[in-house]
């Protein structure tokens, strides 16, 4: 994983996105790339901007776009980050667009880069927008971290792993092998009447330890309300730093009208999300 993609946007969890690409980044000597996230027409409709129409105003898209490498090129020189190009073996960080990046853009870039590094969503004026997360998973073809609101102390010693038999998790496992292989325990549960017919979580434990991954079956807490709590309740218990889960196994309409394990994981999670759809 030596590229990781941040949209940066001025919202409460900037900081912790950060962290959380940086403590990625650290294990496999990553180069980090800042883009400012902005809006596009068809977002203004949506209403997840403002309609007063200062976006239309290019001394406020300036502004944002100052505002946007500011906060990422500060973060980095903070944390004593070399600008790009660095040697492949410490992170880098570079800052290569001078434009604002819609959501889809965002997508859209981030298909030449090994993982997209997010928030997780909130309702807020001042939250990271479900919509980005949604566009950067859907078009990119490449996975997310999903940085919880507080950033983790470490990340992908204990990596968790929610099976429930779906493409999307098998993709979401073969996007995380390399921490996989790199990380000290890899617990590995199912839910109860959460899963699709195919493999059970033995068989993925089997395949995970041919490539010499510490992986181990383990078992789900079944008294959580429901599956997606399910989920996040056994990941704390057995004190994983990072979540391996598929992204809408059902469709995003079926989630957004009915509820999901995803929806709830994105609304609730206090640790990283490794997600892949």
């Amino acid at each position: 994983m030596k590229s990781v993609l941040v949209p940066i946007e001025a919202h409460s969890a900037i900081s912790a996105v950060l962290e959380t690409a940086r403590l990625l980044a650290l294990r496999f000597g990553s180069y980090m790339e800042g883009v400012a996230l902005g809006p596009d027409l068809t977002q203004i409709v949506a209403a997840d901007f403002s309609l007063d129409g200062v976006v239309f105003d290019d001394a406020v898209r300036r502004d944002l776009l100052d505002d946007a490498r500011q906060t990422f090129e500060s973060f980095m020189r903070q944390h004593g980050i070399a600008q790009h190009p660095g040697d492949g073996e410490a992170p880098s960080y570079a800052w290569t667009r001078d434009t604002l990046v819609s959501d889809n853009g965002v997508g859209e870039y981030g298909r030449v880069f090994d993982i997209i590094a997010v928030g997780r969503p909130g309702a807020g004026p001042q939250q990271p927008r479900k919509s980005t997360l949604e566009a950067a998973l859907i078009e990119s073809g490449r996975p997310l971290l999903i940085a919880p609101p507080r950033a983790p102390a470490q990340l992908g010693e204990c990596i968790a792993i929610a099976w429930n038999g779906s493409s999307e998790t098998a993709r979401s496992v073969a996007f995380a092998m390399p921490l996989l292989k790199m990380a000290k325990d890899v617990p590995v549960f199912s839910i109860p009447g959460s899963t699709l017919p195919g493999p059970n979580e033995e068989q993925l434990v089997e395949n995970l330890k041919r490539h010499g991954v510490a992986a181990r079956a383990v078992s789900a807490h079944t008294t959580a309300k429901t599956p997606g709590l399910a989920v996040l309740v056994t990941a704390r218990s057995i004190g994983a730093d990072l979540l391996i889960k598929g992204g809408y196994t059902q469709s995003r309409l079926r989630q957004m009208i009915f509820g999901g394990a995803t929806s709830q994981i994105l609304a609730e999670a206090n640790l990283p999300v490794f997600m892949a759809h």
